[in-house]
């Protein structure tokens, strides 16, 4: 079982959803003087979007290194003109396996960089879930999507400003820009910032494959006493249902904050195909109906937390290239439990288990194939062997 590296020293500031964020991203760019990475699937050309396009065309005109690096499928709505704009301007782009508009549904086009993460001067680092995108642009948005990041300062910037380099530095030789890998790196502070434990857990196809996973199941295998997870797209396989199963057999307390409003409707009721083995084992399930749940996110034991871009389900542990922080502090622990036991409480609604029993037939049918659809897509990326296998 994987066992992440922590290293102490670390301030770790958690910032609940884009109206946190997206102003603190904004002004550390503007604060930015050497150097800036930022990865992000979504990148939407609203206000949220023009805000960072233009805090980034400033950072590059007096001299700071840019380089944005975007997913090609989740920023395909982004215009061409704007990337031209930010080109000339001086911003290096990046599109990760970009798409066109005869799409064709391959292996390798499952394969997306799902991360959020931002570094500035080898100084701070912003990871989360959170996408460059406006909340409130949809009329029916009441209350920004439910999600979080988390600005790090300390020696935990040595591990993630060497993954963002090393993602950028494979992108642009795939893209023959060998002139943007010749810059000479930034070398991250070791000086303590402040005294919380933490690690950065990445998920890519070559050696980290299952390492987000794995931090997962060594927690909840360890868990004593509560488990809370929210999570945005919860479809796990076998290893994991078994481990929260176990987990709430031996006495834990676990607690599944889950999507209420359908958003995707294949993959909401693919979900609810699982309900019924969870409830079973006394797992109890919340649904978030206050605005769409984004979240990826853990508290465990009142002092393991972790925060980050990884769904629970296929395409995140087994396809996309992701980015999570693992937090071993109590503090930080307490106040991310806090933050997700008042949505549970007062945001969320409780999923029954006499009331599920009861539901049609055909709800549970329908249900049922979605979840396989869900598995036959996820078997055409290759990953389809039994160890994998959502359904077992």
């Amino acid at each position: 079982m994987s066992i992440p590296h922590f290293i102490g020293g670390n301030h770790i500031t958690l910032l609940h959803n884009g109206m946190e964020y997206l102003p603190k991203l904004e002004a550390a760019i503007d604060a930015a003087q050497l150097e800036i990475y930022l990865e992000t699937y979504i990148f939407e050309y609203d206000p949220i979007g023009i805000n960072i396009t233009e805090a980034l065309k400033r950072a590059a005109h007096r001299g700071v290194a840019v380089h944005l690096l975007i997913d090609g499928f989740g920023s395909y709505n982004l215009p061409r003109e704007i990337i031209q704009e930010m080109l000339d301007a001086g911003v290096q782009v990046l599109i990760f396996r970009k798409e066109t508009f005869l799409f064709r549904l391959r292996r390798y086009r499952l394969r997306r960089m799902h991360r959020k993460l931002a570094v500035l001067d080898a100084r701070i680092a912003f990871v989360g879930g959170i996408n460059i995108i406006d909340d409130l642009r949809n009329p029916e948005a009441l209350s920004p999507r439910f999600d979080y990041a988390v600005l790090i300062e300390g020696p935990l910037l040595i591990k993630i400003h060497s993954a963002a380099r090393h993602l950028w530095m494979l992108v642009a030789w795939a893209h023959f820009k060998k002139r943007w890998t010749g810059q000479v790196a930034l070398q991250p502070t070791q000086e303590s910032y402040g005294n919380q434990r933490a690690a950065f857990v990445i998920r890519d196809n070559l050696r980290h494959r299952h390492d987000i996973e794995r931090i997962y199941l060594n927690a909840i295998n360890n868990a004593r006493n509560e488990i809370i997870i929210a999570n945005a797209y919860f479809l796990p396989g076998i290893r994991f249902r078994h481990a929260l199963n176990n987990a709430a057999q031996r006495g834990v307390s676990v607690e599944l904050l889950l999507q209420g409003r359908i958003e995707y409707r294949l993959q909401h009721y693919a979900t609810h195909a699982l309900y019924g083995d969870l409830l079973d084992a006394g797992i109890r399930i919340y649904e978030y109906n206050r605005s769409y749940l984004h979240a990826k996110v853990a508290v465990i034991d009142q002092h393991w937390a972790t925060v980050g871009s990884s769904n629970i389900d296929p395409f995140s542990l087994l396809l996309a290239r992701e980015a999570n922080v693992v937090i071993d502090d109590e503090s930080f622990a307490s106040e991310l439990r806090s933050s997700l036991k008042q949505a549970i409480t007062e945001e969320s609604v409780a999923v029954v288990r006499e009331n599920w029993k009861a539901q049609s037939w055909l709800s549970h049918a329908i249900n049922w194939v979605s979840y396989y659809i869900m598995y036959f897509i996820q078997s055409l990326s290759g990953y389809g062997q039994k160890n994998s296998k959502p359904n077992e």
